[in-house]
């Protein structure tokens, strides 16, 4: 089991999010497909507390889905299905194996900076395909708003991060809203979080 301090400190903020954006939902059975699972520290909390939701978590490395398989069987939730490898940038038919409209939520946390613009754009066109209509994509993270990065801890984050890889950095919140327009979904709430991040929720049309 991995422990990620920094997912211990976000997680309950990102659940009163999801509760919030759940809302009259919360009468239903739905689902939720989580890409980069990392630790698996979220999926098991939030599954602890959102029982009529069925979670799909996944991740790239198999060293964090062993992870979350052992936080799956510490926490003895019944609601969180084995992870599977899910590569974002892959075309939404190798998403595995979900079908087209199967989803109610896609998470996904603290990932886009981590990404290159192409699996980005992956997780933009996959989410408009795999959400059902009035489903949500939400992400969370430190971004640039029209290409300025704010404090300036989250200027040196962004500036680390593309020294280890020209590919990652804070994606702009404005490029994500017109990629979330051209596939179906649109930006419907941007909400301020601690530490400089902020979680986005793109609702699909």
């Amino acid at each position: 089991m991995l422990l990620s301090p920094l997912a211990e400190r976000n997680q309950d903020g990102l659940l009163s999010v999801l509760r919030e954006q759940l809302g009259k939902k919360s009468h239903g059975e739905l689902f939720a497909l989580e890409l980069g699972s990392g630790t698996g520290q979220h999926v098991v909390h939030f599954a602890q507390d959102l029982p009529f939701v069925t979670w799909q978590p996944s991740d790239i490395t198999e060293e964090f889905r062993d992870s979350i398989r052992s936080y799956i069987v510490a926490t003895k939730v019944k609601t969180v299905l084995e992870p599977v490898h899910l590569d974002g940038g892959e075309p939404w038919e190798k998403w595995a194996g979900l079908p087209k409209s199967s989803c109610d939520i896609i998470l996904s946390i603290n990932m886009l900076q981590y990404c290159s613009f192409g699996t980005i754009e992956g997780v933009f066109k996959g989410s408009g395909q795999i959400l059902r209509k009035d489903g949500f994509l939400m992400t969370y993270g430190p971004y640039a708003i029209n290409g300025i990065v704010v404090p300036s801890s989250n200027e040196e984050l962004d500036q680390s991060l593309r020294e280890k890889n020209p590919e990652w950095g804070l994606p702009d919140v404005d490029v994500l809203r017109q990629l979330a327009f051209s596939n179906g979904t649109r930006l419907e709430r941007m909400i301020e979080m601690p530490e400089s991040n902020k979680c986005l929720i793109f609702r699909k049309i």
